[in-house]
């Protein structure tokens, strides 16, 4: 993976804590920082597409308790019981 080079600044208190991590894991100070911006850019990215796009039947209501209970029920009946038809 290509690289660049930047230049930040950071709180004395936080590098010390990268340092001490660094050493504690043997990896380099770079790595850990490398990890948290990378973090960082993946906590704020917008994504294109939304995450759900698929859409579903149903009763256009959210299900009762009891909806739902039976509903798990049957699909925990059809999975131990391979010949049952839906």
């Amino acid at each position: 993976m290509s690289m660049k080079r930047t230049n930040v600044y950071a709180d004395p208190e936080d590098l010390a804590i990268i340092k001490e991590a660094a050493r504690r894991r043997g990896v380099s100070e770079a790595e850990i920082i490398r990890q948290g911006i990378h973090l960082a850019a993946m906590a704020n990215r917008v994504w294109d597409e939304p995450l759900f796009s698929r859409t579903f039947e149903g009763p256009g209501r959210t299900p009762s308790r009891v909806e739902v209970r039976d509903a798990v029920a049957d699909a925990v009946h059809r999975e131990s019981d391979p010949g049952t038809a839906p």
